[in-house]
């Protein structure tokens, strides 16, 4: 009989709806609720009240009669990958792609709902849930598909999607790394990915306030492809329903989250994973990204720069990126590492800063910004993946911290682990293996050799920006990765944060509304939307600490370090000053999650796929 890899959906349900107001969402009553194991149970929470569906809800595999008439099933849910929906679309559904004839789906009729009680539904029952539609998930139901058909198996695989769109979520640089997709899709240079332009220079410069220095490019982007990880993800789900993998958007996310999963930290801390392994505490950097469009003269496709020193501190580890991608587009970011000191540094203003250099100035003026977006990334490296294997799933891609800081790319690394992810849930449900195998065959592959090698490149920069830059040097082009040490990473982000006594406030220029702009601004060009009736998603755990504690010792930081303004300190009835949470403006960059110094902010999933609309980035 075939076992089902629940992906621990019944723990995280049980996990989420413990932390939330009674209130029905509409998120967890569309996709928890009909997702179910081949028991033919529905999931079931002995602690929460039932909830009502008015719609038919998913849950797994053979239509019965009548069923597709009764179905809502959208044209085309992906549009083009090239031309995203209009954000008038982004409104969070319900969506049933249309049936394909190769998969046996049972349809489970008239189940219970969540915990019992009235309230009717249809269910539909899979082999394989994968929530999160972004590289590692879509690699990693492809490559299962791949070996049902190579194998002749039938199992049914289904992507879970918290965007209201696959891509409206995703964010990244992007200098992309092929490898994966190589292995994955050997054919893809002749099935329309979205990967176009070739790097054709890669420079890296050291900058001071207003000068820059050409240093050797240690990058190696030589066959990397500059480009648009939101239309690569949405290409990639083309290819996914193309085998037979059902992609829902509009969801909740579990365990392939990308960065600072809020679930996939539930399930390291509750199984103890970094601790099996003797992992190290993660680290993280924030990313501000820009997409302009340039005068037509200036633009050079392919064109890679990077560059670290100015506007940071020399303490302050972080660095520049500026990709020249097609239609005369450039993306331009600043990455700033969470572990800086100074409470006053705010990650926004260094990046409009950044824009005024003499170097970059230039090649701006007169474009025009497209989109803005902001995202952290893993920078923990070898010494912080966790044993990525929990009793009944795994954890995959930027989830589990799989990003080569050097090269400073994860796509390839979350697809590749998306794909032995696949190949592992396979060989369980087909073969009688065990999940472990995705542990012992990550610990085989590239992704293991190369984070082995780059391992001490980002503990380097706890020393500063010349020590760091001088190890890095002798890593690379010395011992080439076999330094017979490991180091280790300094204090917690949180941790590093002084208090504000010891450093001076920071000024910042005004924006000029050409180069530089405003928070309001910048979030406009996000298409950030989110219900303004559902319960906030950020949550304080002690509702006190930032007026007594935040504010006087550390001048309100987290009015600053997030890209977004949602946090703001406001008069109050008694001339004093409170803390007000803007959660509509959230870009879920989760920052706030990371940084707060005494981890008093929890970043939770927001209802009916609320968010940013990336369609670029």
């Amino acid at each position: 009989m075939r076992r089902l890899v629940r992906f621990g959906i019944q723990y995280i349900v049980a996990e989420q709806l413990l932390r939330r107001p009674p209130r029905p969402s509409a998120m967890y009553r569309s996709a928890l609720s009909g997702v179910t194991s081949k028991s033919r149970r529905p999931l079931r929470c002995p602690f929460f009240s039932p909830f009502r569906a008015e719609t038919p809800i998913i849950s797994s595999v053979s239509p019965s009669p009548g069923l597709e008439s009764r179905l809502p099933i959208p044209s085309n849910r992906f549009s083009s990958f090239r031309d995203p929906p209009s954000r008038a679309s982004f409104a969070p559904s319900i969506c049933f792609p249309d049936w394909s004839p190769g998969l046996r789906r049972r349809v489970v009729s008239r189940t219970r709902g969540l915990c019992g009680g009235s309230g009717d539904r249809e269910t539909l029952e899979y082999d394989v849930v994968i929530v999160g539609a972004g590289p590692a998930g879509l690699s990693a139901a492809i490559r299962l598909k791949q070996m049902c058909l190579k194998r002749n198996a039938d199992l049914s695989v289904c992507v879970l999607e918290k965007g209201p769109e696959v891509g409206a979520h995703i964010i990244s640089g992007n200098v992309f790394e092929p490898r994966a997709l190589d292995e994955l899709i050997p054919q893809w240079r002749h099935e329309g990915a979205p990967i176009e332009v070739p790097v054709s220079s890669d420079k890296f410069w050291l900058l001071t306030e207003n000068h820059s220095l050409q240093l050797p490019s240690p990058f190696d982007n030589k066959g990397n492809y500059v480009i648009s990880l939101s239309q690569l993800v949405r290409w990639m789900a083309t290819k996914a329903e193309e085998v037979g993998v059902e992609i829902y958007p509009g969801r909740v996310t579990l365990l392939a989250e990308g960065c600072r999963g809020s679930l996939s930290e539930k399930m390291i801390r509750a199984h103890k994973l970094r601790e099996k392994v003797q992992g190290q505490h993660q680290t993280y950097a924030l990313g501000i990204k820009e997409v302009w469009e340039i005068e037509e003269g200036k633009h050079k496709p392919g064109s890679v720069l990077h560059t670290i020193g100015w506007p940071l501190d020399m303490k302050t580890y972080g660095g520049s990126f500026l990709y020249h991608m097609s239609n005369r587009q450039i993306a331009i970011g600043l990455v700033i590492a969470l572990n800086y000191r100074n409470p006053y540094l705010n990650p926004y203003d260094e990046f409009q800063k950044f824009k005024h250099h003499p170097a970059i100035k230039p090649l701006l003026m007169g474009g025009t910004v497209l989109e803005y977006g902001a995202r952290t990334l893993n920078e923990g490296g070898f010494q912080s993946i966790p044993y990525s294997v929990f009793p009944g799933g795994a954890i995959i891609g930027c989830s589990a911290g799989f990003l080569d800081v050097p090269k400073i790319k994860g796509t390839h690394t979350a697809m590749k682990s998306g794909m032995l992810a696949g190949e592992a849930a396979f060989r369980t449900l087909v073969e009688g293996a065990t999940m472990e195998t995705y542990w012992d065959n990550l610990k085989k592959s590239w992704i293991w050799e190369d984070l082995k090698r780059a391992r001490n490149y980002r503990p380097a920069f706890k020393y500063g920006l010349i020590p760091g830059l001088t190890f890095s040097a002798l890593e690379r082009y010395v011992f080439r990765g076999r330094l017979p040490l490991t180091l280790k990473h300094g204090k917690p982000d949180h941790e590093a944060t002084d208090i504000a006594s010891l450093h001076a406030p920071i000024q910042y220029l005004k924006p000029d509304g050409q180069i530089s702009f405003d928070v309001p601004t910048s979030l406009y060009r996000s298409n950030t939307n989110h219900e303004h009736d559902q319960p906030a998603h950020l949550h304080l755990r002690d509702s006190t600490v930032p007026e007594l504690v935040n504010l006087p010792l550390y001048a309100g930081p987290e009015s600053r370090y997030c890209p977004a303004r949602v946090y703001e300190y406001t008069p109050d009835e008694n001339h004093g000053l409170k803390l007000h949470i803007n959660a509509q403006n959230c870009l879920h960059c989760k920052a706030c999650d990371i940084k707060d110094p005494k981890q008093n902010i929890e970043w939770t999933v927001p209802e009916g796929g609320g968010g940013p609309g990336y369609t670029i980035m």
